[in-house]
């Protein structure tokens, strides 16, 4: 068994070049032939051949027979093709199946010195775990499957995790306040059918009963930006708060690099039972436009109109505009930078509030160095200080996250990993009684996720899959 990795590292090696040199005969037949063919005919051939290598190597989008997976955020929306994966693959005849998902076992304090009386700790587990399956449907069709489950409410609680300056949703009757509310158990389960109309053209049609609508970049867990950072962005409700939807419909038209979306959705918020299913409304509507310039860079713009998002504010709609930029970098098989800039705002009760954030992630082989900048504008209201501010002033906020984790062990490719992050909070002076001038938080953890696919294992997948069908 000692020499197991060894003939495995031969065979790999072996069938590497086993490959080179057949696809260097090839290009000497082709070249030879040539000679002799119409130059019609010769690129003709030429272009088969490439063609055929594209699809060798090429894992597909969920919703484009021409993309790569690795362009597939949450939802519909696009990551940069750079983007590396972690999940594991299993392929059947006609299928293709992912797993994806992380566990957080932490110890998580929001202000460690003390400096006010809003902090809070706790020992606590976020989660969450996706099945996706895709299959190709004749010639031009591809048909996809999307879940997504979390076991926060059990995990964390039905009342959520400690994050100071944190707002949005409700916990029996009151605001949820300073905490990061729970996911619910189904956090998605929706079915999509793509047809490719025309060369570099898809039409496509996604439902969720939950799902995400076409709004907001893709959200903080599917970002590789993020995905070190145990904790919500403060600014989650201004940008991409929507990924768990009780009703979506989207429809999506893609040409080459550019894709226009439109959805209509639930606009209210999962209720405070996270194990059912909410009524669907559909009484929102939002609109997106992605670009992917090169295989680096990801944007989108887009804006939804939000009837009724919060339960303790039932009269309360929300115009919600965001833009995004998503930058990747890989630096080798296993170490990369990401990098996500997010503008987001919303307009309601005659007010604009704006939200920027700012994270990193570098990943250096086994050690990963990442961060966070966020600038939140929220009013009393929305922190639940209505009765210290009558006249319901608007704060300005800023946290700095920071963290390093290193991956401990590999096993069977899943990934344990070990961090620690500390965050400090600008508090504006008027809540500094309450809040301190700069509380810290900290937090360490122990990680549980897929470990990276690199390309030689991605290129292996889709050529057993090509076999199997």
């Amino acid at each position: 068994m000692k020499h197991l990795p060894i003939i495995i590292l031969l065979m790999v090696g072996s069938t590497a070049l086993a490959q080179t040199n057949h696809m260097q005969h090839m290009k000497t037949d082709s070249a030879a032939h040539k000679q002799t063919m119409p130059h019609d005919h010769a690129k003709m051939m030429a272009d088969m051949q490439h063609d055929t290598t594209k699809h060798m190597m090429m894992m597909t989008s969920q919703f484009s027979r021409d993309l790569p997976m690795n362009r597939d955020g949450s939802g519909t929306s696009w990551v940069p093709d750079e983007t590396p994966m972690y999940m594991y693959m299993v392929h059947s005849k006609n299928w293709m199946h992912m797993f994806h998902g992380s566990f957080f076992a932490r110890y998580n304090d929001q202000d460690v010195f003390n400096k006010g009386r809003r902090g809070g700790s706790q020992f606590d587990a976020p989660n969450w775990f996706m099945y996706m399956a895709q299959r190709k449907v004749g010639n031009n069709g591809l048909f996809s499957v999307n879940t997504m489950f979390s076991f926060d409410p059990f995990t964390v609680g039905p009342g959520g995790y400690p994050l100071l300056y944190q707002t949005g949703e409700s916990y029996k009757g009151a605001k949820l306040v300073d905490k990061q509310h729970p996911h619910d158990l189904f956090a998605e389960l929706s079915v999509a059918y793509t047809q490719r109309v025309a060369k570099n053209t898809d039409v496509y049609l996604s439902v969720g009963m939950p799902g995400e609508p076409a709004l907001g970049p893709p959200v903080f867990m599917h970002r590789l930006s993020a995905m070190n950072n145990p904790d919500a962005p403060l600014s989650h409700h201004y940008a991409d708060a929507t990924h768990i939807t009780f009703g979506t419909a989207t429809l999506g038209f893609r040409y080459k690099n550019v894709k226009l979306e439109g959805s209509v959705f639930t606009g209210r918020e999962p209720d405070e039972y996270r194990y059912d299913f909410d009524k669907p409304r559909f009484d929102s509507y939002s609109v997106r436009l992605s670009v992917n310039p090169s295989k680096e860079w990801a944007l989108q713009v887009s804006n939804g109109w939000l009837k009724s998002p919060e339960v303790a504010e039932p009269n309360d709609n929300v115009n919600r505009f965001t833009a995004s930029a998503i930058h990747t970098k890989m630096l080798g098989d296993d170490s990369y930078v990401a990098t996500t800039l997010v503008y987001g705002q919303n307009r309601h009760h005659g007010r604009t509030q704006p939200a920027v954030l700012l994270e990193n992630s570098l990943q250096l082989h086994k050690t990963a160095i990442y961060g966070r900048y966020e600038y939140v504008q929220k009013d009393a209201g929305e922190l639940d200080l209505e009765d210290m501010f009558a006249n319901d002033p608007n704060f300005n906020i800023n946290a700095v996250t920071l963290g390093v984790n290193r991956i401990l062990a590999t096993v069977k490719q899943t990934n344990l990993t070990m961090g620690l992050q500390s965050t400090l909070n600008f508090s504006p002076a008027a809540l500094k009684p309450l809040y301190g001038s700069s509380p810290v938080a900290f937090q360490v953890y122990l990680r549980i996720n897929p470990a990276l696919m690199k390309m030689g294992e991605t290129k292996r997948s889709h050529q057993e899959m090509n076999m199997d069908m």
